[in-house]
């Protein structure tokens, strides 16, 4: 196979010179993915870390800067993923991977302007917004939120005012520095992207800091972000499409604690 026609990272090869009639005629859908094009995912040393080689031969990202890795456990992890592809490579099987063309393309050249987005969070954070009734619901997001704030506070001096419904509730400045200076404190854009990642998908800054700090595990933080989701399907039951979104979320918010764990 020609270097023209390989795919340059993760994404599809080249586009043919002339029009595919037959997929023009197809019209507009998802993308066909690439073909697998290799026979052997590898490492080799690449600064103080590790870069992907595929059949021997350096992996880009997507901007085409080097998929390198800061720590072998996680580039073990990240070439285990292309290992693991058969027939062709498809990203959505591929979490850490795309995890990590997020830290090297998308945070490291633009660490301020993330941590300017995650600082964001810290006056809308979901563990501060609580349900007046039932008293089953007001239980269980304090049994599930309160040890979290209790951390906050006595870790990182993040005090919150608690807040009922959805009306806003301005957290006192000390709160919101002392979370900057924790977002700050995040060693290197690997970690500083399963951070972003984390808050996102659980809609709480403290909880993602939690995890990331290794002072509640994945599984335990995603329950924790979720029990008003978890009420609601115990009084009028499950759905199964929803329940088929909440898992996808949950593997990624899952893959980000594990990028986390494995970039130290």
């Amino acid at each position: 196979m020609s270097d023209a026609s390989k795919p340059d990272w993760l994404g599809a090869p080249e586009p043919p010179a002339q029009p595919d009639p037959t997929r023009a005629a197809r019209g507009p859908g998802k993308p066909a993915l690439p073909q697998r094009f290799y026979a052997e995912a590898g490492l080799a040393p690449h600064g103080d870390g590790f870069r992907l080689t595929l059949d021997g031969r350096p992996a880009n990202t997507p901007a085409r800067n080097p998929l390198a890795l800061p720590t072998r456990a996680l580039a073990e992890a990240v070439a285990a993923e292309w290992a693991a592809q058969v027939a062709v490579i498809d990203p959505a099987t591929m979490p850490l991977t795309r995890l990590a063309n997020t830290a090297i393309d998308g945070v490291a050249p633009r660490r301020e302007a993330v941590i300017d987005d995650l600082s964001a969070y810290a006056g809308t954070d979901l563990l501060a917004y609580r349900a007046g009734d039932p008293e089953r619901l007001v239980r269980a997001q304090a049994e599930a939120w309160d040890p979290i704030l209790d951390w906050a506070h006595r870790d990182l001096g993040a005090r919150f005012i608690l807040g009922e419904g959805v009306m806003h509730v301005t957290q006192p400045d000390t709160t919101v520095a002392a979370l900057r200076r924790a977002i700050e404190e995040t060693e290197g854009p690997f970690r500083l992207a399963a951070l972003h990642t984390l808050t996102t998908l659980s809609g709480s800054l403290v909880l993602a800091l939690a995890v990331l700090r290794g002072q509640v595990g994945p599984t335990d933080a995603w329950t924790a972000a979720h029990v008003d989701e978890a009420y609601q399907a115990s009084v009028w039951g499950r759905d199964a499409e929803a329940e088929a979104r909440h898992a996808v979320r949950q593997a990624e918010f899952e893959a980000a604690a594990q990028l986390a764990q494995l970039s130290r």
